[in-house]
């Protein structure tokens, strides 16, 4: 058997407690309908802690649109203090400005995360749906079904930016263990 010495126990110890407990903010990033999620794990149980969907009006000029999601999430990370930021990697659609303004948006939230000195995470589709239900082609609503199948949640949710977020959540800390 090897001994540790002081430091290199405080150390497994602190790696110990860092593997056994987390807490993620998850966000499906958008600019009228953005997912966020809180989710922690504790001593390997998952557990749902919040989640909505920040919405903004296209009503609105998108700087102040984009000024809100940021605030909100910037709100969040003080209320909740996550371990970790995870976001869905931006896929790009036929429609460019929106695939501009969905990557302004990531920009500003990635730039509230580095301020408060989270890490930050992406994912791919692909990884969410397999992380989430086993197969890399589920649909949304398998999606959905599978998340209520894992995690107790004490609420109704809405829009399926909400779902993606808790999927991202759970990705994240199926892989950070």
């Amino acid at each position: 058997a090897v001994e540790l010495g002081v430091s290199e126990s405080f150390a497994y110890c602190l790696l110990t407690i860092y593997y056994s407990f987390m807490r993620v903010l998850a966000i499906d990033p958008g600019y009228g309908r953005c997912g966020v999620a809180v989710l922690e794990k504790n001593g390997g149980k998952e557990k749902w802690m919040y989640s909505d969907c920040i919405l903004t009006s296209a009503n609105v000029p998108f700087d102040a649109r984009l000024s809100f999601v940021a605030s909100e999430c910037e709100r969040l990370i003080q209320k909740f203090k996550p371990d970790a930021l995870a976001m869905e990697r931006l896929f790009f659609t036929s429609n460019q400005k929106t695939a501009m303004h969905v990557a302004e948006v990531r920009g500003a939230i990635l730039h509230t995360a580095v301020s408060a000195d989270i890490p930050t995470f992406e994912y791919t589709p692909g990884q969410i749906k397999n992380a989430t239900t086993g197969s890399g082609r589920a649909d949304k609503k398998q999606i959905a079904a599978m998340i209520h199948m894992l995690l107790k949640i004490d609420k109704a949710i809405a829009f399926d930016d909400e779902y993606d977020a808790i999927a991202i959540g759970i990705t994240h800390l199926a892989c950070a263990r």
